[in-house]
């Protein structure tokens, strides 16, 4: 195993750790939608302080998921910068208001109210990025698979769930080996390299890596299909979990918090908090 930090299950005695899969599910599906949906910033402040105070609660470290909150910086910021070069005053269209704080360059200018929509979007992703890295690393995949099955999902698709969840630090390890390799026969995919190299040696760890993955698939499957996967209606579980007095207290806050999300919809005659009345 490489000395970088795998995205999955990390074993830990904190109270999201014994909060049921199902219970984190059913929470991070709730307050993920009613922040997509909703532009209240008031509300997506008061979420994302909640998500941050969570991911401080589950004693995540910062080297553990250090190289995927990077990419999603990246990309976070790349969707911002689209957004203003496709639509400069899209917030003036939302919001039928225009502050001008900068006259710039002939459409692209910079308004108070594209400014306030940029906001919004960062706080969105503040909102839900640490939920969704918190569920990640925080649930251990059977007793998730067990969890979904519970709650009237198919085992066979719960159990895929789980597949996919113990998948995920597989995938990140063989491309630290395949990068290791590569890096063997000369192609730098190290930091310590130019970026056009970077890119390159990065490039041509994706078709290995797909390889990789297919044989691993055609291995499990081969295997699931000599136990008799799949030939019963139900099936038992050696981690199933019953619902305790925590899964429902947290799956009755979250509900709470994303009632309160609908109910600013009256309140602002819409999804958008309009501060520019």
């Amino acid at each position: 195993m490489s000395d970088q930090q795998l995205l999955g299950y990390i074993p830990n005695q904190t109270v999201l750790h014994r909060l049921s899969g199902a219970a984190k599910l059913i929470c991070f599906i709730l307050l993920s939608a009613i922040v997509m949906v909703g532009y209240d910033t008031r509300f997506l402040l008061a979420v994302s302080l909640f998500s941050i105070t969570l991911f401080k609660i589950s004693e995540i470290r910062w080297h553990e998921i250090s190289f995927v909150v990077k990419f999603i910086v990246v990309f976070s910021v790349l969707n911002l910068v689209t957004v203003y070069v496709f639509e400069p005053e899209y917030g003036v269209q939302l919001y039928g208001n225009r502050h001008l704080i900068w006259e710039g360059i002939g459409r692209y200018t910079l308004t108070q109210e594209q400014l306030f929509y940029g906001v919004n979007l960062v706080l969105k992703y503040t909102a839900t990025i640490p939920l969704a890295l918190i569920f990640i690393l925080t649930t251990n995949p059977s007793e998730f698979a067990a969890s979904l099955n519970k709650i009237g999902i198919p085992y066979k698709i719960s159990y895929s769930v789980a597949l996919a969840l113990r998948y995920i630090p597989d995938v990140q390890e063989s491309f630290h080996q395949i990068g290791y390799a590569q890096q063997a026969r000369g192609m730098e995919t190290s930091s310590k390299g130019k970026l056009k190299d970077r890119i390159k040696g990065t490039a041509g760890i994706v078709m290995p890596l797909i390889f990789s993955s297919l044989d691993r698939i055609d291995t499990i499957t081969n295997a699931m299909e000599l136990r008799r996967f799949g030939t019963r209606k139900k099936r038992t579980w050696y981690a199933e979990e019953k619902f305790k007095r925590i899964d429902y207290l947290a799956i009755s806050l979250v509900a709470g918090m994303t009632f309160t999300g609908i109910w600013l919809f009256a309140v602002n005659d819409g999804r958008f908090y309009n501060p520019f009345v």
